[in-house]
């Protein structure tokens, strides 16, 4: 927890359901807390309606991120990524004791039957065990494709949410896993597509694609067709191509799909083909390969949508 700033700190206070806090001068409720002086004031008129607070903060100051983890006597927060949510504690791997000193061979051996041991006993039955090798799983492809934390997070309980409806059994533990980050990226509106996601995964593309509409079906994930103006900042930055690139192609796409068509069409397809158009507009050219390994797509993808923007834009 980090101490207050020398600033007042302008919060509103908590009234209870039947009793709301006033100013006795002016009747206004805009009553702010002064965290330093340790006093309650009006907003309106500046009377101090209370004075010397308990200051309820830590008794200890800090000065940096490591000092104020230091002096912390909180534990990590909750997390989803973890089949015991983070809860359980593990043993050191250095051989040290509390003072920094080495340990003896004899308390070497035992420090390492403990770890071992530990680790064995942190799972209770299959279910668990399971459970810790899928969110694993998704923990390392999700490292891979470089996702927020947040993605990892929501994959986690995506999975969950699949172990306790039972839509686990029949399918492989890294089929789910794979289409429950692949639903996360999309509901978190993480532009990833799903040849990017079958790419680190170790399950077929097609086994992945069946499972995630089987589960978003089954879950009612209700998620919204991706966007491919999503996909163009990541495809115009591996290209190294500006910002007036990058602002065309999204007019590109903007205009092509009010005349519908977008329906039916790949989106990563449909966003290199934009980036191609838009790099020929703006005397930035890339060739069709170029685009297409970056977007993972075929030439005869590029070619096909660009003829139709092209047309789109009133363009011959």
């Amino acid at each position: 927890m980090e101490r207050p700033s020398r600033q007042r700190q302008r919060e509103e206070t908590t009234a209870k359901e039947d009793e709301r806090v006033n100013c006795p001068e002016c009747g206004s409720d805009q009553i702010v807390t002064d965290a330093d002086q340790g006093e309650l004031v009006c907003d309106d008129c500046g009377l101090v309606l209370d004075e010397r607070q308990i200051d309820r903060g830590p008794e200890w100051r800090a000065f940096n991120h490591s000092e104020r983890q230091s002096k912390s006597r909180v534990g990590a927060p909750i997390t989803e990524t973890m089949h015991d949510r983070g809860l359980t504690t593990t043993i050191d791997w250095k051989d040290k004791d509390a003072y920094g000193r080495s340990l003896s061979s004899e308390k070497r051996s035992q420090m390492h039957r403990l770890r071992k041991w530990q680790e064995r006993i942190r799972t209770k039955d299959a279910g668990e065990r399971n459970l810790q090798f899928a969110l694993s799983e998704i923990d390392r492809m999700a490292s891979a494709l470089g996702v927020p934390r947040s993605v990892r997070e929501v994959a986690s309980v995506i999975y969950r949410r699949a172990l306790n409806e039972d839509l686990i059994r029949g399918r492989s533990i890294e089929g789910v896993a794979t289409s429950a980050l692949y639903a996360a990226c999309r509901q978190e509106g993480i532009p990833r597509s799903l040849d990017e996601v079958a790419e680190v995964s170790r399950v077929p593309q097609k086994e992945i694609g069946r499972t995630y509409r089987y589960i978003s079906q089954e879950l009612g994930l209700e998620l919204k067709p991706v966007d491919p103006k999503q996909f163009v900042p990541r495809f115009a930055s591996a290209l190294d191509l500006s910002e007036e690139v990058q602002a065309k192609a999204t007019e590109i796409i903007d205009v092509s799909a009010e005349q519908g068509l977008l329906s039916g069409k790949s989106p990563t397809g449909f966003a290199a083909a934009a980036i191609y158009a838009a790099s020929l507009l703006c005397n930035e050219k890339k060739t069709q390969r170029e685009v297409a390994d970056v977007a993972q797509v075929t030439e005869v993808t590029i070619r096909n949508r660009y003829q139709e923007q092209i047309e789109a834009m009133g363009f011959r």
